[in-house]
């Protein structure tokens, strides 16, 4: 059994994200938890929230035992860019890439 949450368009790039996941793929859920309390990043405190809301689901929905879980996936999309411009010399304009990304959390009971 597993369980699951998604996070979707948060403003922050993918990229960023994608650094912090490595570190807690496949760890048990309080260990994750803990590595991710201390690191300094604005991403580390999204997949925070995003990894809580993934355990409570296991535990109300899937009434999965919260202690046994690990981290087994977590998946980072791209989601959709804002585009903006910021006026430049001469009458120009040069664009802006607001990057925005969609984060899931997969949970799920440690294999005996």
């Amino acid at each position: 059994m597993e369980a699951r949450a998604v996070a979707r368009h948060l403003r922050i790039s993918s990229q960023k994200v994608r650094k912090i996941v490595g570190s807690i793929k496949g760890k048990p859920v309080e260990t994750a938890l803990n590595s991710l309390k201390f690191m300094p990043q604005k991403s580390a405190g999204l997949v925070m929230k995003v990894l809580q809301s993934a355990i409570a689901n296991a535990d109300e929905n899937a009434n999965l035992d919260v202690d046994s879980l690990i981290v087994s996936n977590i998946i980072v999309d791209q989601g959709p860019t804002l585009k903006r411009f910021r006026a430049r010399a001469r009458g120009r304009g040069s664009r802006i890439l607001k990057r925005t990304s969609h984060i899931t959390v997969i949970v799920a009971e440690k294999s005996v």
